[in-house]
């Protein structure tokens, strides 16, 4: 969460990508190997990982890069080297975005001065984000469109969190929910749909005041689902759950670069929706997933979710294609007619217990 992308000033839509790893025993338990992972990492690639909240989470963090099959590439570069590292001191990796039996009074937390403010901050409620999630950076080299893209982009966040749900279970109980992780990370201030911004200087006005009522204390505090970050000068997106597949991770990754080179592109700048059809799409899409019916902000009107799904790849169909990418297109469908990741898991469950299912997180990894 702290490393650079290295912004190329001259470069538009380059790719940044963050991914959170639960650290798990051979029974799928969480375990304290953060620690173990940042002492012993290799030194040319020492600041491609950080720590999270818990010390039984690891994040790697791409270096910039201009297509998606790069970073595609990089990802599993990082996993492979966590992979071996677990060989060598007895852990795995495990992708959900929540694990589904861990106790937060069970887990250890990180011992800096960034997460020691997060817990002085919020106490009790800190404990409970035991979350993974996957975070996306666009990058741009206009600081106004920063804000402008990120207004519209905002349509989109229900549909992308729906086509990634990975977190059904918490605590031991199968929440009901397709993303629970959602709900867990709610309970943090600073993590709902951003409002409208006006400009740019709005936003670091906005910064400054958080800053100076002692809300945040750096930025990167402001933790909405999407973000303009003023760093690195990217759009992060950060609404989707963890991923196993690598098919999974590539549509993600390739449909946030194509929305907004496609927002761009039309000029399709700064759409002031309904807030309340964005944040009840939002709950739409972390409860009931592909199931559900939403409003669409764009003009009011009700639309299935799986076509909201199919309206958003059309939206930016020119600018997959402009990349490269139209190869995800299959992966869109599949998930349309099968199930997100989160699926997968329930039925797991349904089958064969939660025991099965937390092996099933740690073997089942792609690498």
């Amino acid at each position: 969460m702290d490393r650079k992308f290295g912004h190329l000033k001259d470069n538009i839509y380059t790719i940044g990508v963050e991914e959170e790893f639960m650290l798990c025993n051979h029974s799928g338990d969480l375990i304290d190997k953060a620690d173990t992972i940042m002492n012993n990492i290799q030194h040319d690639y020492r600041d491609r990982f950080s720590y999270e909240l818990l010390l039984s989470e690891i994040e790697s963090n791409t270096n910039i890069n201009n297509t998606l099959n790069e970073s595609i590439q990089e990802i599993a570069k990082y996993r492979n080297i966590l992979k071996d590292l677990g060989k060598k001191y007895d852990f795995l990796l495990g992708v959900s975005g929540t694990h589904p039996t861990a106790k937060p009074h069970d887990q250890n937390f990180v011992k800096n001065e960034s997460y020691e403010w997060v817990t002085n901050q919020l106490k009790y409620y800190a404990t409970q984000n035991m979350t993974f999630s996957i975070h996306v950076h666009i990058g741009l080299n206009d600081t106004d469109k920063l804000i402008k893209i990120t207004n519209t982009l905002r349509r989109w966040i229900a549909p992308m969190l729906a086509l990634s749900t990975n977190s059904p279970f918490f605590e031991g109980i199968n929440t009901g929910m397709k993303s629970a992780r959602t709900f867990q990370f709610g309970l943090f201030p600073r993590t709902e749909i951003p409002s409208y911004i006006n400009s740019y200087s709005d936003y670091l006005d906005i910064i400054e005041n958080y800053k100076k009522t002692s809300s945040i204390s750096k930025p990167r505090q402001i933790w909405w689902k999407i973000r303009p970050h003023i760093e690195y000068n990217t759009i992060e997106f950060r609404v989707c759950d963890a991923q196993r597949s690598f098919d999974n991770v590539k549509m993600i990754v390739g449909l946030v670069q194509a929305l907004v080179r496609s927002i761009d592109i039309k000029q399709d700048y700064n759409h002031d929706y309904k807030y309340e059809y964005l944040t009840d799409s939002l709950w739409k899409a972390s409860s009931r997933g592909l199931n559900a019916q939403i409003i669409d902000p764009i003009d009011s009107k009700i639309i299935s979710m799986k076509d909201m799904v199919l309206r958003m790849v059309n939206y930016c169909k020119d600018s997959l294609i402009y990349f490269g990418n139209e190869d995800i297109l299959p992966v869109v469908n599949k998930i349309v007619l099968n199930g997100t990741e989160s699926d997968d898991q329930i039925k797991i469950f349904n089958e064969k217990g939660i025991k099965y299912l937390k092996k099933y997180l740690v073997e089942n990894v792609e690498y």
